[in-house]
């Protein structure tokens, strides 16, 4: 597995993030809640997720794919009604941490659950390490070297790119350009690309050699990068963005002189709401991802089915991961239960280290030993008219990846 290492910040950045962890800290040092459910016996759960800014509608797809797992289930996990607290992410730190001390104090939720971004989810780890609580997060992650409470029900950040990257050394001829946001998330999915094309023997287009980096969030003009694609000589481009930054870059690169060449990218790209923001402009796109909803197996069959329904479009690998991480707090509460444990934060920890392999909509999957992460199979996917309408359609499996 690729080794991620922290992306660089600007020190005003990191300066008020650690402050807001330090307050965050303090705030939560009376608060350690490994006690057992609530006096009325409901399990509360935290569900952190950006519902502002430049992720919302990645944040509003968690919180709906948690939501529809509950819905479908009485109310309960592990036969216990829940008492559900969501918080809003923002766009990072800034704003993660205060929410998540929130949760943790006012709260006092068993277990936290969501996190849309990997800068947000360093920030917010030693508030929960403090606590004592488990943290499942649901969208992508860093790698993080103590996961003894930490577990994950998407992705490791590099894995996108790893996974896709072998098949786009073998379909083209010549230099691929790399670009994608200059955060934390960001450098971790361009990292996940760039290590394993070089591996196979690709080789970038960039001048420098380098992944060319655009300042998030407030780049919203690509033009003057796709200039720099055209000059470089690029027989394709590999990009990783999402939310209202994806609906631009695509758009735009439509109307720009590199047009022509083949857009490869991490499935977030042309998830979700993008895809009918961005319109003909998406279509061939390839992407890379551990979730496709045209995939044939009975869990999914359910999902989509009970997604549809509930919101008339179609479900998200966003959705999917947190409709997950509410079926893995349902299997291990459940478990606890049924082996006479009272159920608290410690006691639904370990048993989700227990739950061995899961029937998921994206396929059969399990934790990693190592990770905590997913050891789950990769998808190649295309967007092409799916009846009447464009779609991310999956066209090959690329890989299982994991510990």
């Amino acid at each position: 597995m690729t080794q991620i290492a922290r992306a660089a910040r600007p020190v005003r950045r990191v300066r008020r993030t650690v402050q807001a962890v330090a307050l965050a800290l303090s705030l939560t040092a009376a608060a350690a809640c490994s006690g057992g459910a609530g006096d009325d016996g409901k399990v509360k759960v935290g569900l952190l997720v950006s519902l502002s800014g430049t992720y919302k509608s990645v944040g509003t797809d968690m919180r709906s794919g948690f939501e529809l797992y509950l819905d479908t289930h009485g109310g309960k996990l592990g036969g216990r009604e829940v008492e559900l607290s969501v918080a809003d992410e923002g766009d990072g730190p800034p704003t993660a941490v205060p929410a998540a001390t929130k949760l943790l104090k006012k709260d006092r939720v068993d277990v936290l659950t969501g996190i849309v971004g990997g800068g947000s989810f360093n920030a917010v780890l030693p508030l929960t390490k403090r606590s004592g609580i488990p943290l499942i997060g649901s969208n992508g992650r860093p790698e993080v070297k103590d996961v003894s409470n930490v577990w994950h029900t998407s992705y490791l950040s590099d894995e996108p790119g790893e996974a896709i990257a072998e098949y786009v050394k073998k379909k083209v001829d010549g230099p691929v350009y790399a670009i994608g946001p200059d955060y934390q998330g960001g450098h971790d999915e361009l990292r996940g690309f760039t290590t394993a094309f070089e591996k196979a023997g690709g080789k970038l287009a960039n001048s420098d050699g380098k992944t060319r980096w655009t300042p998030f969030p407030k780049t919203t003009n690509f033009t003057p990068y796709f200039a720099d694609i055209a000059k470089s000589g690029a027989k394709a481009v590999y990009c990783f963005y999402a939310g209202k930054a994806a609906i631009d870059f695509v758009k735009q690169y439509a109307q720009s002189d590199v047009a022509d060449l083949p857009l490869y990218s991490a499935g977030f790209l042309t998830e979700g709401s993008t895809l009918p923001a961005q319109g003909k402009a998406a279509k061939n796109i390839y992407s890379s991802l551990n979730y496709a909803p045209d995939l044939d197996n009975e869990a999914n069959r359910t999902f989509v089915a009970d997604w549809t329904e509930a919101h008339d479009t179609t479900p998200t690998t966003y959705a999917m991961s947190s409709y997950d991480a509410a079926a893995v707090l349902d299997k291990a509460i459940s478990a606890a239960a049924d082996a006479g444990k009272e159920i608290t934060s410690k006691t639904v920890n370990e048993a989700i280290g227990e739950l061995g392999q899961l029937e998921s909509p994206r396929g059969t999957w399990e934790f990693g030993d190592r990770t905590h992460a997913p050891v789950q199979k990769w998808y190649l996917r295309q967007v092409r008219p799916d009846g009447k309408k464009l779609d991310n359609v999956m066209v090959q499996d690329l890989a299982t990846l994991g510990d």
